[in-house]
């Protein structure tokens, strides 16, 4: 496999994306191609034993910000890595990219580069990470404010597609995110897509609450990009809140400074079960070619584990499994 990695994507880099592509060169065995200024990046490379490994340098000469605006950056900054990252996948020189960049910027370049599948309204930026032992996908995160039905019966299809094929889940159970379990809550988008989803070719399981992404009743959550962004920041937030009176508490005198040493192991456990970085990063689903978000704040770790999500997307063949499903929503719907 080719996998491209936007190497100016991240917060601090090219440091952990750079040092996330050596890991994931060494642990995978794949050709990482890093997208940026060559110079800075073999700089970078320097710093690591990169003997035998397929590391590639795709020069790219202009960097997107956090603070640059998708319209803007669609039309300008042709050259940036983001720009190039995606291009290669698009003329088919690379089978997946990865960046911890801008993500209204990628989502925006993505779609004029790579392009939708052919059908689909809207690509969904794809939230997925392992709580307390469940893998859990949400459909969307971010990428659509404004939902119509006939989109969120799509986020559902190509979420169920994504946790069948790539995540090896069978019959994934599909909820629709609601403030409440019975029928009639929800907003009036999620009251006119509960009895549209029964009719779905997918394992249905009604309306879901937050609380089920902890006790493992769900596997793919939809939702529309406004209620399903809130949640994520919300959930990272109060996982940051809770780490943060934590460490306060148990450092505030001897005593707990020796609970806290006896119990660090077991609280690293607690802590890494609820982590929602800990599988990688955000697929954006939709496309015609495999993109991979993960945050700006991305450590190595993440970033390789952000490549090795691109990997089980191309093994699993998911371009393909979800043009096929989205066919099966068709039919079915015409019927």
């Amino acid at each position: 496999m080719r996998i491209a990695l936007d190497a100016m994507g991240t917060d601090a880099h090219p440091s952990p994306d750079v040092a996330g592509a050596v890991m994931a060169a060494k642990l995978f065995d794949d050709t990482i191609i890093l997208v940026g200024d060559e110079q800075i990046i073999q700089n970078e490379l320097a710093k690591h034993d990169i003997t035998g490994l397929s590391i590639e340098i795709q020069h790219a000469s202009e960097v997107v910000t956090m603070s640059d605006k998708p319209n803007e950056v669609l039309r300008g900054k042709k050259h940036s890595s983001m720009h190039v990252g995606t291009q290669m996948v698009a003329n088919g020189e690379a089978d997946a990219l990865v960046t911890a960049g801008n993500t209204g910027a990628a989502l925006a370049i993505s779609m004029f580069s790579i392009k939708r599948i052919e059908g689909v309204k809207r690509p969904a930026i794809t939230a997925v990470g392992k709580i307390a032992g469940n893998l859990v996908t949400i459909v969307d995160v971010g990428a659509n404010t404004d939902t119509k039905l006939e989109w969120l019966q799509q986020f559902a299809q190509m979420g169920n597609v994504y946790a069948q094929q790539v995540l090896q889940i069978n019959s994934p159970r599909v909820g629709l995110l609601a403030n409440g379990s019975e029928d009639s809550k929800g907003d009036q988008l999620v009251r006119d897509a509960h009895p549209v989803f029964k009719g779905m070719p997918i394992n249905f399981v009604g309306n879901v609450e937050p609380r089920d992404i902890f006790i493992g009743n769900v596997d793919v959550i939809v939702t529309d990009g406004y209620v399903g962004n809130i949640l994520l920041k919300t959930f990272e937030a109060t996982m940051s809140s809770v780490g943060t009176v934590l460490r306060n508490e148990l450092t505030a005198d001897w005593r707990s400074k020796l609970g806290a040493w006896l119990l660090r192991p077991y609280l690293r456990r607690g802590f890494r079960q609820l982590d929602p970085t800990q599988y990688g990063g955000a697929p954006l689903l939709g496309l015609n070619g495999i993109v991979i978000i993960t945050h700006g704040g991305a450590t190595a770790e993440v970033i390789r584990d952000s490549i090795g999500q691109a990997r089980e997307a191309i093994q699993a063949n998911v371009i393909e499994k979800t043009v096929h499903g989205l066919a099966q929503l068709n039919q079915e719907s015409a019927e």
